[in-house]
């Protein structure tokens, strides 16, 4: 609840403009889109992945009947992580650390599934969690580099 003297005028013009920010990021990088087929699911599961001290990456470069543009990502945790609340509450740490490394760090026609595991992607400081997911994501493609399944 805002605090009936709060100005409202300034707290409307730094959301406006916080937003202008983002937008105006985004169009430099691919596209993110969110996974919601389980058949995409199941394909990232049978590629590349990079276990983290906080999540596993799951990450593979789509085939040639896929949409080739954009970055596609998905996120789940199962009921080891806890109850619907902890797995909330992951998942929520866990798309905003991809909001904010993988329209960088990952590479366009790709798709990208983190896995929550239990007690540390709640727990895990979110610094840390960042410079997890960077070090996935990098050993992820440099596998691919490489040649390596």
């Amino acid at each position: 609840m805002t605090p009936p003297d709060a100005p409202t005028a300034k707290a409307k013009a730094g959301a406006h403009g916080s937003q202008s920010a983002v937008l105006s990021c985004a169009n430099d990088a691919p596209s993110m889109e969110t996974l919601a087929k389980r058949a995409d699911f199941l394909k990232a599961a049978r590629a590349r992945r990079q276990g983290t001290s906080s999540f596993l990456l799951q990450g593979r470069k789509r085939g040639d009947g896929e949409p080739a543009k954009g970055i596609r990502v998905g996120y789940t945790c199962s009921k080891k992580v806890g109850n619907a609340v902890a797995r909330n509450h992951a998942k929520r740490r866990l798309r905003e650390a991809a909001r904010l490394l993988i329209p960088e760090l990952g590479q366009d026609g790709w798709d990208y599934v983190l896995v929550g595991k239990k007690g540390d992607t709640r727990t895990r400081p979110f610094d840390l969690l960042l410079k997890d997911l960077r070090y996935a994501l990098k050993k992820v493609h440099g596998d691919a580099k490489a040649g390596r399944s």
